[in-house]
């Protein structure tokens, strides 16, 4: 994985957690992991969740559907939140969390059943370099299984250019298409994609509806006015590049052959 400063801090995820669910630190939820775990059989499997941030999608894996997972992350304040809930859940058993440094995964050559990334390979440099030594770890006939922030094949428009900005996060976007190719490129097969902005097109509308009505006195309360208004400001700019289009969310998943 490739290195980056700590970018989520503490206001930061706890307003991901209010809007998205406690764990979690990408959109979706439960429903996100069962979509990215379905037809895999991930009960009993080893599943490395590739940029797990606080272990909300871990948990789940293992709670629901049986899974052992190791998580990791560059951040590692994000990993002691995420063993603080491992004690916590008593999933000591199924999840292990660890931070690793920037280059190449710290693990053996076909380590696990699934390799799983929510959100997290679009926030990194060198994606197709990350991509290939993903599929290294899987075992043959594993899977590789990802949600992702996308983007058209156009220039950046200055609306998103101002969402970037106000987002503060690291983005190297690519569009489905180069996801796919990227997967294939390094000999995994049976490549699937799916296009989920129509969902995310309407959430995010949502969600933005929340924040700056229902949900806004307990921002205010749990992150102080500067910051409530800068996150009601980020969902506003986001919102817009994801009903113009602009902005994109899809899944990619491939096998590793036998």
């Amino acid at each position: 994985m490739s290195a980056h400063d700590n970018e989520y801090h503490d206001n930061m995820v706890t307003m991901l957690e209010l809007i998205w669910g406690e764990g979690y630190m990408a959109p979706g939820g439960p429903g996100n992991v069962a979509n990215l775990l379905d037809g895999t059989n991930p009960a009993g499997k080893r599943i490395l969740d590739v940029g797990c941030g606080i272990g909300g999608p871990s948990f789940e894996m293992a709670r629901t559907h049986g899974a052992h997972v190791v998580g990791i992350d560059l951040e590692s304040p994000l990993i002691e939140r995420a063993l603080a809930a491992t004690q916590a859940l008593g999933l000591q058993d199924q999840c292990q969390f660890q931070t690793v440094a920037a280059g190449p995964l710290p693990f053996p050559d076909q380590s696990f059943d699934i390799v799983l990334s929510s959100g997290a390979v679009t926030q990194t440099d060198g994606t197709s370099a990350l991509i290939e030594d993903c599929s290294r770890v899987i075992k043959p006939g594993g899977f590789l299984t990802c949600y992702e922030w996308m983007r058209t094949d156009l220039e950046h428009s200055d609306d998103m250019l101002y969402w970037f900005e106000v987002e503060g996060l690291t983005y190297v976007l690519h569009t489905l298409e180069d996801f796919a190719n990227m997967f294939e490129r390094t000999g995994l097969i049976d490549v699937q994609t799916r296009d989920a902005s129509d969902w995310y097109r309407v959430e995010s509308r949502r969600e933005y509806e929340l924040i700056k009505g229902e949900l806004y006195p307990r921002m205010v309360e749990s992150l102080g006015q500067r910051d409530a208004d800068h996150f009601v400001e980020d969902w506003r700019a986001m919102t817009i590049v994801c009903e113009s289009g602009e902005m994109r969310q899809g899944y990619c998943r491939g096998r590793k052959p036998q």
